[in-house]
């Protein structure tokens, strides 16, 4: 990447050339978001289907399902402004204290906070899903249909 200077705004920026690590980038977005999109029809994105029963595992469920989803949605934002040709974010290397970075720095660290964000969704999808499939097996406990009270009269062993 190059520092251009807006003759405007007097502020600089960065452009950069098309290479390899834009295709992967771009190769990064489309895996992450088909991956999602896979869980999200199998588990049928937690609001069709089945009820999931109550306790714990529907807690932590609903917890790594959002955690999942923000995370997404930070790695996917990352994986698109690294392979954008000028990353947006460093348009504005003023506004962000970023004048001491080179450009190679700069988009260098958004791929890496989309990695680290891919991980972490990731990890935050197998524990969804693990959850997820303990919270909808999981049989709730019925009540007995009675006719009418009756004590239970038999002895123990």
């Amino acid at each position: 990447g190059t520092v251009v200077k807006d003759d405007i705004t007097n502020s600089t920026y960065c452009v950069y050339n098309s290479d390899v690590a834009t295709g992967y980038g771009v190769g990064a977005f489309l895996f992450l978001l088909s991956g999602e999109s896979l869980l999200m029809g199998i588990t049928k994105c937690m609001c069709f289907g089945r009820p999931l029963a109550p306790g714990s595992d529907r807690a932590w469920s609903i917890i790594y399902f959002v955690s999942s989803w923000l995370t997404f949605l930070v790695a996917e934002s990352c994986l698109i402004a690294g392979a954008t040709r000028n990353a947006y974010h460093t348009k504005y290397r003023g506004m962000i204290y970023a004048q001491n970075f080179s450009c190679e720095t700069l988009r260098k660290g958004v791929f890496i906070a989309g990695a680290v964000f891919v991980v972490a969704t990731m990890i935050l999808n197998v524990y969804y899903y693990m959850y997820f499939a303990k919270a909808t097996t999981t049989m709730p406990a019925h009540k007995a249909n009675r006719t009418n009270s009756t004590v239970g009269m038999t002895g123990y062993a």
